[in-house]
């Protein structure tokens, strides 16, 4: 199986990004996956520094229980589920038939542009 990867990118035109990942998608290889966020503040509103421990936690590691998650980053059990509950919103883990969670993605980058209003 091809390792997953993720792009995450931020502009307000969610409707462009649709097209963009729609032209993508047709090329007939694997290319990756999109996820977007309308502006910085929507992507660091949704992924604060402690979700992305959890997710850089889960990451290469295969499944692994909320429980033990929470003990890896040495977190409490309940926030630590509320947090992974949100990142498998966003596609950034995913739930194991099990009741674990795995981050399926080898790679992420973040694509950003910050520029003078």
């Amino acid at each position: 199986m091809t390792d997953r990867y993720l792009t995450i990118t931020m502009q307000a035109d969610w409707q462009g990004a649709l097209r963009a990942a729609g032209r993508a998608a047709k090329a007939g290889n694997y290319q990756g996956e999109v996820l977007n966020f309308e502006s910085p503040g929507d992507f660091f509103g949704q992924l604060s520094e402690k979700r992305w421990e959890v997710v850089r936690t889960c990451q290469g590691r295969g499944e692994v229980s909320v429980r033990e998650l929470a003990r890896l980053v040495e977190r409490d059990v309940k926030r630590v589920h509320e947090d992974v509950t949100t990142l498998a919103e966003l596609g950034l883990l995913e739930r194991t038939e099990s009741g674990g969670v795995v981050c399926p993605f080898s790679t992420m980058h973040i694509d950003m542009y910050l520029k003078a209003a």
